[in-house]
Formats: structure tokens, sequence, C-alpha cells
């Protein structure tokens, strides 16, 4: 038996088929041998693969998210985060839930703008191009 080696090297073109594939093929009754050669060749390297894997998983939006959600009390008056935080940020919309209505039209009548403003400021007009506020 041949010792466990963690370096694959893939076949180069058309092989014969050893004593043990063709014991195999013969038992099975099919021969798998060439559909297993199709699956190693296919293989990619992980460094290739891995940029795809991360824009499909929007991780760049979700950091994005979660830095608007930590910095949120840093950026704004306190009254304001007091009674209000962002709870989502989808295509350039965040939004922000208000615990009462009364702060709801505070903040939508006189200082969405400023809110508008300073986030844009920090995290810049593609990431944050809106707000709605919604009492929650």
């Amino acid at each position: 038996m041949r010792p466990f080696s963690s370096k694959f090297i893939p076949p180069l073109g058309p092989r014969r088929a050893n004593a043990r594939e063709r014991a195999l093929a013969q038992w099975r009754g099919i021969d798998l041998a060439p559909a297993e050669i199709g699956r190693t060749e296919r293989a990619k390297p992980a460094g290739e693969i891995l940029p795809r894997v991360l824009k499909t998983l929007r991780l760049d939006q979700r950091r994005a998210e979660a830095e608007i959600v930590k910095v949120w009390t840093e950026l704004l008056d306190p009254n304001v985060v007091a009674h209000a935080q962002p709870t989502g940020l989808r295509k350039g919309t965040l939004f922000v839930t208000v615990d009462s209505s009364v702060w709801l039209s505070e903040i939508v009548r006189y200082r969405r703008k400023e809110i508008l403003e300073r986030l844009q400021h920090a995290f810049g007009t593609d990431i944050v191009q809106r707000i709605s506020f919604r009492v929650g």
C-alpha cells in the first residue's frame, strides 16, 4: 500500500487503468475512473474562487452595515441616539427604527438632512444614499 501523500498531482492526459481500477470497474459493473478524473481536472485553487464567493456573500456591504451601527453613537446627537437606531442597509437606503412617533416627526422634520450628511461624510454617498425612518 502506498503511503498517504498530501500533494495531489493531476493526471496528464489519457492513461491506462491499473489492475486495481480494472478490478473495481469489473466488480462495480461500470468504470468510474473517467468521471473521477474529470472531477479532479476541474479543481481550481482557492485563491481563484474565493473572490467570487466573497462577492456573492456581499461581505463589503455587511461590513459597512456593522460599521454604521458602531459609529452611529459617535456621529450623532445623544438625544437622537437614545431614540433611534439603525436596523439595516439595503440598496443604499439606511433603515432606522425610532421608538416613538414624536421622535420620528422631530427627526424627519429637523434632523434628517444633518444625519444623512454626517453618514455620507463618514461612509460615502455610494453606501448611504437615503434614510428611511419608521416607528418600531
